[in-house]
């Protein structure tokens, strides 16, 4: 009998996150929809984490692990869709997780909407330990365009969304390695800024839409390695997505680049500030509001709790700040802001 290809194929980029990855694949097996394949894609792990992968696959059959030498978020997540079978391609991160009806609920609104190349959800933010931090990601659901993603990033995080493998295959490129041609669909020179990068450059390239759906279904892991990430690296990351767009959408850049440079600063002030750094945080988002003014204007509820944020963490000492966090969630859950979660690095090994 003919082996019939899987509805989904899920990838799982693997790397030094043994602590989590037993969790994250156990909410991928209680999913409600079935029809789906698992490719783990260990990307040269040191840890104990591939092993634990090996344990589930006798118990499900439905897991592959597929082991690589190192190359990054990038290049694991464009060797999980290469031997993706699936029509469509979930992406997961090895320390996130899954609400069980997440895949079924994105096979229904990707089969009602066969413009849709990306189809992504809200994020329930959780910590290190698993527990419900009472923030939801929210964003932008529907009549998505170039300036939305660019500014915005309404998927929010590479837990989030689904994608049709039609739409990435339209934005597929082929690059020169070692070992011969490669196709890619991620830009494996990035480190940081990988999903941006894709999701803007599919909307600008490509007729294929992007819409969201209203529950959180993504769990969204703030680790302490999230939190402790040098913002000035983040920032550089997304300066040369944006160089890179400039190439091939001057138009877009014209447009939206100041707004969606002072954005991204004030989001990494609104991080860098929760972790205590109130100096580095203001230095944030005062290059944001010199980069454009009328950020303040246009949002003034989230430009002035970004300050209060940065001002509380330079002026409290660490203890009291720390202390106080909790009740800063139940403010930001109060004002019903729109919560963007970092742009979390991975462990990195020493390639590029």
């Amino acid at each position: 009998m003919a082996d019939t290809a899987p509805l989904f194929t899920v990838v799982v980029p693997l790397y030094n996150t043994e602590a989590y990855i037993v969790s994250t694949l156990r909410s991928v097996l209680a999913q409600t929809e079935t029809d789906f394949e698992v490719l783990v894609v260990d990307d040269g792990s040191t840890d104990g984490g591939p092993a634990l992968v090996r344990g589930l696959m006798r118990e499900d059959a439905r897991i592959t692990l597929l082991t690589q030498a190192n190359r990054g978020l990038s290049g694991a997540r464009n060797t999980g869709i290469r031997h993706a079978r699936g029509r469509f391609i979930a992406l997961l991160d090895a320390d996130d997780a899954w609400h069980p009806g997440k895949l079924a609920r994105h096979r229904e609104h990707l089969t009602a909407n066969p413009k849709l190349g990306v189809s992504f959800s809200c994020s329930r933010l959780i910590d290190d330990q698993g527990r419900d931090l009472g923030l939801v990601q929210t964003s932008r659901l529907v009549d998505i365009d170039a300036e939305h993603v660019f500014c915005r990033n309404p998927v929010g995080n590479g837990s989030a969304a689904v994608l049709r493998r039609a739409a990435l295959d339209d934005i597929a490129f082929s690059i020169e390695a070692e070992e011969g041609p490669r196709i890619c669909w991620f830009d494996e020179s990035f480190r940081q800024s990988e999903d941006i990068e894709l999701w803007t450059r599919m909307i600008v390239s490509t007729p294929w839409e992007f819409g969201g759906i209203a529950d959180a279904l993504t769990l969204y892991r703030i680790n302490s390695g999230g939190l402790s990430a040098d913002p000035s690296k983040q920032y550089a990351s997304w300066c040369r997505f944006r160089d890179k767009l400039a190439t091939y959408a001057p138009d877009l850049i014209r447009v939206a680049g100041k707004r969606a440079d002072a954005y991204q600063r004030r989001y990494l002030a609104r991080r860098t500030a929760m972790d205590g750094r109130g100096r580095a945080a203001l230095i944030l988002l005062l290059g944001a509001l010199r980069a454009y003014p009328r950020m303040a204007a246009e949002e003034p509820s989230k430009t002035v709790l970004t300050l209060a944020l940065a001002a509380f963490a330079y002026l409290l000492p660490q203890a009291v700040f720390d202390a106080l966090k909790g009740a800063i969630f139940k403010t930001l859950r109060s004002m019903k802001l729109q919560v963007i979660a970092p742009a979390r690095p991975r462990p990195l090994a020493v390639t590029s």
